[in-house]
């Protein structure tokens, strides 16, 4: 297999509308930008939404080209996209390949009977603004509408490689791997494989398993099989021997494989697929989850995309963030209505840190959406299928009604608690359409048909939740969360959002806002920072802060006490039902004053550490009936105890009560 990046300086221009790939060639018409990137990224359309042509002029590869006369075996060459934001329709040589939707999904044209020694491609892309935000058509998540964006962001442009790829006669066109029966000495991985062929015959699969972040043998098999012509999808089974399971780093090593098919064709390698593989066994048990036949704990946060502009992530960014959520003592990200770049995922196979993976849908839908849901909902489920550190597929995050997080009318209200509570089409046939076309193509894996679906006995059983009693004055004051804890403990049973917006560190502050708190642009960094002041008025009285630093420190605090508050109560619920705490939100796409414990630039919040100390494998708590108690009345202060890890852990416990100058009231040691 032959590869040619095209990767690179492409000329672009925003327009009205599309001419079939036809456009002037007179410079003075075209802007440059290096590609992959997002048009905003550009100097001249940091604002421009709409449609954009990219045009790229080429010189074909030595490789790809055939001299006539020569008896070489039989070549094909094929044009890929990885990933384009929203709809686009690429042209090469003035060939039309057809029109493309879906941001996430590659797509993949064979071109070489178009294909000369110099070339044009054009790409045509739409990705508009959607202005009804309860009835929206594009699966493009919290791109398009989310409050922990900046609003004026479009996400329009080529974000992923294109490149040319030649191959023999048969093209593999995709490799799905999932474990079948194992034991110690051996794990049977089940494979589907698609195959492009253009003639029918014999051919042989090569296997080589080698691997990846640890010392073993390399392994190699292979088969024989019958072809057809044509696109079809075959299936079959190939041993590993000595299996290394696939372990989160806080049960075990993360062991991967490398995973590669060579399919060989008259005695030549036709095309060779290549991926990481982890051999390991999850399941949720009444929303308990097993690692390999191990209970657990989940631990985790809401990972928003990389960056808004996620065509800079690089890998390096991605395994800063595995870094600090590790070190956070957190298992699991969920990717939160999006699909990320393709290295956050091999650094969460590497970091063995598991992944809920949203589908990119946010709020409601309107019903045109769905025949193209369920297409890209197989796209997902397959593109993203070989990667151990996914574990569950969710179709939908909170599929109520929702325009603007801000709007606290008592109408807004009441749409929101009828949407949520009662009986909705996005929920109800889309997400159920959804969750059982993800389940037809992965029967390894659980799949959440919504997220943020209570629990209503004699309605329904409900999914994860989400509390955000503290915060939005729809669900009430945070100690309201704890009688509904009681009325409705199978709403405990996995927590995947709850939280509060604070202040990142000054150094960060002052990258996007005044230093002086009497000259802050308050209304801009509600309209493009996402900060909810009227939101936290209702709990702290932060106008009165006489600086900036004081502000910043109120809003952490607050935060951190919010949080503990409530990983304190799950963990005493721990498998009583919790059986995962997910926290939102891990880190900000943009700079922004929002729910996140990690900044813009990576700079840790006080929060974070104090999610650190919450999340420790062994912690020591309390948890308080009250806020306030009367003078002189007994007060009973439980000392709790709990340990995640997988054996026991000796400790010594001191336990103190202190009064306002710092005098012990009451004092308690033990060991346990």
């Amino acid at each position: 297999m032959d590869y040619q990046s095209l990767d690179g300086r492409w000329h672009m221009r925003p327009t009205d509308s599309f001419h079939e790939g036809v456009y002037s060639p007179d410079p003075a018409a075209w802007a440059e930008q290096e590609l992959p990137a997002h048009w905003q990224q550009h100097p001249l359309f940091e604002q421009y939404v709409g449609r954009m042509v990219y045009r790229r002029q080429f010189q074909l590869d030595r490789r790809f080209r055939i001299s006539p006369g020569t008896q070489a075996a039989p070549r094909r060459v094929w044009l890929r996209l990885d990933g384009v934001f929203y709809f686009s329709r690429p042209w090469l040589n003035g060939r039309d390949l057809g029109l493309h939707e879906g941001y996430f999904i590659p797509q993949e044209h064979e071109v070489g009977e178009l294909l000369r020694e110099d070339n044009e491609l054009i790409v045509e892309i739409e990705c508009p603004d959607e202005h009804s935000k309860t009835d929206k058509r594009l699966i493009t998540g919290v791109f398009s509408h989310w409050d922990c964006i900046d609003p004026q962001t479009n996400p329009g442009g080529i974000w992923r490689p294109v490149s040319l790829i030649s191959t023999g006669p048969t093209r593999i066109k995709q490799l799905l791997l999932d474990t079948g029966s194992l034991d110690e000495a051996e794990a049977q991985v089940r494979f589907r494989a698609t195959f492009d062929a253009a003639q029918a015959g014999l051919v042989r699969l090569r296997w080589t398993i080698t691997p990846k972040n640890f010392a073993g043998a390399i392994q190699i098999h292979t088969q024989e099989l019958g072809l057809q012509t044509g696109l079809r999808e075959y299936s079959g089974t190939f041993g590993v021997r000595d299996p290394q399971l696939w372990w989160t780093h806080d049960l075990g090593q993360p062991n991967c494989y490398t995973i590669r098919l060579e399919l060989l064709q008259g005695g030549e390698v036709s095309d060779t697929h290549q991926t990481t593989y982890g051999i390991r066994r999850f399941e949720l048990r009444n929303w308990l989850p097993h690692l390999n036949g191990v209970r657990f704990l989940i631990k985790g946060n809401n990972y928003a995309p990389g960056d808004t502009r996620i065509a800079s992530m690089t890998a390096q960014r991605c395994e800063r963030d595995l870094e600090l959520a590790r070190a956070c003592h957190m298992n699991l990200l969920r990717v939160h209505a999006h699909i990320d770049t393709p290295a956050l995922y091999e650094a969460a196979n590497l970091a063995g840190m598991l992944l809920w993976q949203d589908f990119p849908l946010q709020w409601l839908y309107g019903q045109a959406v769905l025949p193209e849901a369920e297409r890209q909902a197989r796209q997902m489920v397959r593109l993203l299928y070989n990667h151990p550190a996914i574990v569950i597929w969710c179709m939908h995050n909170e599929a109520h009604f929702t325009a603007d997080t801000k709007d606290e009318r008592a109408i807004t209200k009441a749409r929101q608690y009828a949407t949520s509570l009662g009986w909705n089409w996005n929920r109800e046939v889309l997400d159920t359409r959804l969750k059982r076309a993800a389940e037809q193509e992965d029967r390894s894996r659980p799949v959440v048909r919504s997220s943020g679906e209570y629990a209503i006995p004699g309605v329904r059983a409900g999914t994860d939740t989400h509390f955000y009693h503290g915060w939005y004055t729809v669900y009430g004051k945070l100690r309201q969360w704890e009688g509904v804890a009681k009325r409705f403990p199978a709403n405990l049973r996995f927590v995947t959002e709850f939280g509060a917006q604070s202040f990142p560190n000054l150094e960060s502050c002052v990258k996007f806002m005044d230093g002086e708190i009497d000259t802050i642009d308050w209304q801009h960094l509600g309209e493009r920072h996402q900060f909810q002041g009227d939101m936290l008025a209702h709990w702290i009285d932060w106008r009165a802060a006489r600086s900036l630093p004081e502000l910043i420190d109120q809003t952490q605090r607050y935060q951190s006490e919010l949080n503990r508050f409530y990983i304190d109560r799950l963990r005493h619920r721990k498998y009583r039902p919790t059986g995962g705490i997910v926290p939102f939100m891990f880190h900000d796409p943009n700079p922004a004053v929002q729910w996140s414990i990690v900044d813009y630039w990576r700079v840790p919040k006080a929060s974070y550490q104090a999610m650190r100390l919450a999340f420790s494998p062994q912690y020591a708590y309390t948890i308080l009936e009250a806020e306030r108690f009367s003078v002189k009345t007994p007060v009973d202060l439980p000392v709790y105890l709990v340990n995640d890890a997988q054996q026991p852990a000796p400790v010594r416990i001191v336990a103190r009560l202190l009064d306002p100058q710092g005098r012990d009231v009451a004092r308690s040691e033990r060991e346990a």
